[in-house]
C-alpha cells in the first residue's frame, strides 16, 4: 500500500482573531482563517488584500533613478537618437520588450530591439553588444530584465558615447554598479522602491508608467504574463498587476495571444494564473528554448491575424519539439543521478552530459528538484566553457550559494530558487564538492523532506459550493500566495474510480454522510490502495465546477494518507 513521506504542517488556528476578521469583514470562518495564515491579521490589511485595484499601484517615480531615466529618454525624442532596447529571451523578457517598444514607439523615438540568442550568446548584455549597437547607430541603450551585473560592457558603451538605462530584477551581490545613466531594479542596494519582487516586465512598465503619465492598464495582458511566467511572488504590486491583468487577458485585443490561445485548444476555460502558467507561458518560452525569442516577440507585437495564427503554429510545434528534448534529458539525468548520486552525502543534485540542450536545463533541474527534492543543478558539458541551470527548494538561497562558490564558476546569476551558470568541464568536481559541502551546514534531513502547508481542516459538510466559491476572493494563486489546501480524515472510497488521461483519476468520498468528487493528477497508481483501504486521510484543493451551468464542489488531491 502506498506511504506518503510528506510532512503535513498544520495552520495554528486563531479563533479570537478568526471571529474578528469573520464579524467585520462579513466573509466565512473558512477565509478569515486563510487569511490569517497569509499574514493578514487586521481589517486594513484584508480588505486590500481582497479589494484590490488599479489605485493600489506605487507611484513609478518612487524608484530613485525614474526621473533621470525618463528625462534622458525624452531627450532621445527631442535630438531624434536612435534607442535599442536589448532584452533577455524569456516571457518576462520579451513580454517588456513588447511593452517598452509600444510605448517609445508611440511617443515618436526611434527604437529597434535586440534579443541574444539563449545558446550562442547566454544571458545578459553580448560580448558583441559595442559592435551591434555601433553598426545601427544606437545613441541609447535599454535594457529589459538584465543589465545589472554588465559593468564592463556598459563601461565599453559610454566609452564610445553611448548611454544605457538598466531595467531589471535580479540579484546582484557586487559592490559597484554599472555607470548607466539609471538603474530601475527594486533589488539593488540603493533602490528606495517600497516592493521588492517585481518581475522584470513589471520593472519595464513602471518605465512605461513613468512615460506616460498613466496606469496603463490596457499592458497588463502581457504584464500579467511575464509575472507569472518568471514565478516572482504574487504579493503586493505583482498581485495589483496579476489580479487586473487576468481580467484583461480573456478580451485581450492582441491578434498574436488570441491566436495563441486559439492553437492551445483551450475553450471557455476560465482565465486564472495557472492557465497563463502551464498553458501560456510554455508556449511562448519555446521558441527561446529550441532556438530564436524572436518569434514569441514577433506574436506579441503583431496587428496582423494572418501572421498571428501562422507565428502561433509555429510555437506550438517548439513547444512539443522542447518537450521531446526535455523528456529525454530528464530521463537520461535520472539515470545518471540513481547511479551516481550518494543521497546521504549530496544534498545538492549536480548533473551533467554532453549533448544537453541548453535551452531546456532549468525545467529539467526544476523536475528533478521536485522530484528528489533537494537543489539541482543540471549543466550541458562542452569541450571548454559549459553551461548549467539550478532550481532549489524551500530554506535554500541557491543564488547566494553559488556566490560562496564562486571560485570554480566562471560566471553567475539569478535569484533565491533559480539561477543559471557558467563553469569550466575541469571545474565541476570541485564546485560539486564545494556547494554540496555548503549545503552540509545549511540543509537538515527535515529540510530534504517535502512538506504540505495545512490551511484548515475541514469535513465534507464544511464544503458546499458557496464556501467554496469565497476561495475565490484570494486568486490569484502562485508563488507568496499558495492555493489553500485541506485536510479531512477518516473518508471511504465510493463507487470505482475512473482512469483520465495521463495517469489521472477519478473518484467519489464519502464520510458516512457527504459525498464528494476528487480528481487525482498523477495518481493511477494509488487506485488499488484506495479500494484496499479501510479509510483515509486527504490533502486537496477546494474548487467549483461550472460544467453544464451548474455549480459543485470538486476536490484536487494533492496526497491521500492510507489508514
Amino acid at each position: 500500500m502506498y506511504h506518503s513521506h510528506k510532512i503535513l504542517n498544520f495552520a495554528p488556528l486563531n479563533s479570537r482573531l478568526q471571529e474578528k476578521l469573520t464579524r467585520e469583514l462579513e466573509i466565512p470562518k473558512m477565509l478569515a482563517q486563510i487569511l490569517i495564515n497569509r499574514g493578514i491579521t487586521d481589517l486594513r490589511q484584508a480588505e486590500k488584500f481582497i479589494n484590490v485595484k488599479l489605485a493600489d499601484l506605487l507611484d513609478p517615480f518612487s524608484f530613485s533613478d525614474m526621473a533621470k531615466v525618463v528625462l534622458r529618454i525624452k531627450q532621445a525624442l527631442r535630438k531624434k537618437e536612435k534607442v535599442m532596447i536589448f532584452g533577455d529571451y524569456d516571457v518576462d523578457g520579451i513580454a517588456g520588450i513588447a511593452i517598452l517598444e509600444h510605448s517609445l514607439k508611440k511617443m515618436g523615438i526611434d527604437t529597434q530591439h535586440y534579443i541574444p540568442h539563449r545558446i550562442k550568446e547566454g544571458y545578459g548584455l553580448a560580448k558583441n553588444i559595442l559592435k551591434l549597437a555601433g553598426e545601427r547607430m544606437i545613441n541609447l541603450l535599454i535594457t529589459v530584465d538584465c543589465g545589472t551585473s554588465n559593468i564592463r560592457e556598459v563601461e565599453d558603451l559610454k566609452r564610445h558615447n553611448i548611454d544605457t538605462i538598466i531595467t531589471d530584477h535580479h540579484e546582484f551581490l557586487g559592490q559597484a554598479l554599472p555607470e548607466a545613466i539609471g538603474i530601475i531594479n527594486p533589488k539593488i542596494k540603493k533602490s528606495t522602491y517600497k516592493y521588492r519582487e517585481l518581475a522584470g516586465v513589471g520593472v519595464a512598465y513602471k518605465l512605461c508608467q513613468a512615460l506616460s503619465g498613466s496606469r496603463l492598464a490596457e499592458e497588463l495582458d502581457l504584464v500579467t504574463l511575464g509575472t507569472i511566467a518568471d514565478v516572482v511572488p504574487l504579493t503586493g504590486e505583482n498581485r495589483v498587476i496579476v489580479k487586473e491583468g487576468l481580467k484583461i487577458l480573456p478580451q485581450t485585443k492582441r491578434p498574436g495571444l488570441k491566436a495563441l490561445i486559439k492553437k492551445a485548444g483551450i475553450k471557455n476555460k476560465e482565465f486564472n494564473s495557472a492557465f497563463v502558467s502551464f498553458i501560456l507561458g510554455p508556449r511562448l518560452n519555446a521558441s527561446g528554448r529550441m532556438g530564436s525569442a524572436e518569434v514569441s516577440l514577433r506574436l506579441l507585437m503583431s496587428d496582423d491575424e494572418v501572421e498571428a495564427e501562422e507565428l502561433a503554429g509555429v510555437l506550438e510545434e517548439c513547444n512539443r519539439t522542447r518537450q521531446r528534448v526535455e523528456s529525454k534529458i530528464l530521463e537520461e539525468a535520472e539515470v545518471i543521478i540513481n547511479k551516481e548520486v550518494n543521497f546521504k552525502e549530496h544534498k545538492v543534485i549536480v548533473v551533467a552530459k554532453e549533448g544537453w540542450h541548453q535551452g531546456v536545463l532549468g525545467i529539467v533541474a526544476s523536475k528533478l528538484a521536485d522530484r528528489f527534492y533537494r537543489p539541482a543543478i543540471v549543466i550541458s558539458l562542452n569541450e571548454k566553457m559549459c553551461k548549467g541551470s539550478g532550481r532549489s527548494i524551500k530554506n535554500f538561497h541557491l543564488f547566494h550559494a553559488l556566490g560562496e562558490c564562486k571560485e570554480f564558476l566562471h560566471s553567475f546569476g539569478g535569484h533565491t530558487h533559480a539561477v543559471g551558470l557558467m563553469i569550466t568541464r575541469d571545474n565541476i568536481g570541485n564546485f560539486r564538492d564545494s556547494i554540496n559541502r555548503l549545503a552540509q551546514d545549511k540543509l537538515s534531513l527535515g529540510d530534504l523532506l517535502p512538506s504540505l502547508e495545512i490551511d484548515m481542516e475541514l469535513s465534507l459538510s464544511d464544503l458546499n459550493a458557496e464556501s467554496v466559491k469565497e476561495l475565490e476572493k484570494l486568486e490569484p494563486f502562485g508563488a507568496g500566495n499558495p492555493e489553500p489546501l485541506f485536510y479531512t480524515r477518516g473518508l471511504k472510497l465510493k463507487g470505482e474510480p475512473k482512469d483520465l488521461a495521463r495517469e489521472t483519476i477519478k473518484f467519489w468520498v464519502t464520510d458516512g454522510k457527504n459525498t464528494r468528487e476528487v480528481i487525482g493528477f498523477g495518481m493511477s497508481n494509488l487506485k488499488t490502495s484506495l479500494k484496499e483501504a479501510n479509510t483515509f486521510d486527504l490533502v486537496y484543493a477546494a474548487r467549483i465546477d461550472n460544467w453544464l451551468g451548474d455549480s459543485s464542489v470538486i476536490l484536487e488531491a494533492k496526497d491521500i494518507f492510507f489508514r
